[in-house]
């Protein structure tokens, strides 16, 4: 369908999209002559609406005779109309200042990229904390809570900080965790974490026939440990913003945007999704293939070291966004996550 739009159509479209991303109302066919100067009659840009709408581009509100984009229509608009700005300097430098702050930790420098994610664009930033299991394994320190009960605590190459509280069934001395811990240690440093599991089973078949009691004993423990080391974390930032805009301003779309905000699992897996992906990514509406983000929109790019720690950003505002200004933030946010992680 979208090979049968002749120019004069495409131009239409554009300007409907245009304007009602600018003011949010629906457009009618004398604000399209009078605003974008086509050359063509009001009765033209009508005909041209209704061939629009019978399309799928379009849809008309019952209370307005002016129509209002469709997914369909956004998603053509984004896939072939879009110019893409150049960030302005001001832009570009509050994106690029909060990298260079000193002191930072990567976990404090990722929730000040969301934060400015949200400021730039006046929507909410998302940004994911590098996937644990990506990044690579610096050291394992456990702590006796109990004569059954021990707190690990695991440290990725990315300085990333995971604790957990394991039992056991068997007491474990303390001269022993430290012997536990120094073997581990000088066995899995510098591994990626997504090949220590694979080591520890490995190891665990091998050395089942042993008697070597201490040995079983640090297998079964680190593999508790990484078993558990799945869940991702996402940093959302101005979510408060989209409650501004008039597409959100009901209370059960309200409640619903909300309600997903608080289940950070499911941004993590709409995160996670776009991790493998290069550039940046625009989702609408259904095609988040999740409820409560109808009406919604994200733009998202991956940020990737030369390590292999990676992770994914975006904004998420109304379908009714500034994709040319909010495509090109994101893209270089996620560069200079980048940069930070190599130079790390």
């Amino acid at each position: 369908m979208y090979r049968d739009l002749n120019e004069r159509s495409r131009k239409i479209l554009e300007a409907i999209i245009e304007d009602f991303i600018a003011t949010g109302e629906p457009v009618g066919s004398r604000t399209v002559t009078r605003r974008h100067h086509l050359g063509i009659s009001p009765a033209t840009v009508r005909n041209v609406m209704a061939d629009l709408e019978e399309a799928g581009f379009l849809y008309s509100p019952h209370t307005s005779a002016g129509r209002v984009p469709t997914e369909k229509g956004y998603r053509f608009y984004v896939d072939t109309m879009i110019e893409v700005r150049d960030l302005s300097f001001n832009l570009r430098k509050a994106i690029e200042d909060s990298f260079s702050m000193g002191g930072l930790g990567l976990e404090d420098r990722l929730k000040r990229a969301g934060q400015v994610l949200s400021a730039t664009s006046s929507y909410a930033g998302l940004v994911s904390y590098p996937s644990f299991e990506a990044t690579v394994f610096r050291h394992i320190e456990f702590v006796k809570l109990s004569s059954k009960k021990i707190l690990a605590v695991l440290v990725s190459q990315s300085g990333n900080v995971q604790n957990k509280v394991v039992e056991v069934q068997k007491p474990i001395s303390k001269g022993e965790l430290e012997k536990i811990t120094n073997f581990l240690n000088s066995k899995l440093t510098g591994l990626p974490l997504c090949e220590v599991k694979g080591l520890i089973v490995k190891e665990m078949k091998e050395e089942k026939a042993l008697y070597d009691s201490l040995l079983q004993q640090a297998f079964e423990l680190s593999r508790e440990v990484f078993e558990s080391q799945t869940e991702g974390t996402v940093f959302v930032e101005g979510a408060s913003n989209i409650l501004d805009l008039p597409e959100f301003a009901d209370l059960e779309c309200m409640k619903r945007l909300f309600r997903t905000f608080e289940q950070k699992n499911l941004l993590v897996d709409l995160l996670e999704k776009c991790r493998s992906a290069e550039g940046t990514h625009v989702f609408i509406g259904s095609e988040f293939d999740s409820c409560g983000l109808e009406g919604c929109s994200l733009v998202t790019s991956s940020y990737v070291s030369k390590s292999g720690i990676s992770g994914t950003l975006g904004i998420l505002g109304p379908s009714r966004m500034t994709y040319s200004v909010v495509i090109p933030i994101v893209a270089h946010t996620a560069r200079q996550i980048s940069r930070f992680l190599d130079a790390d």
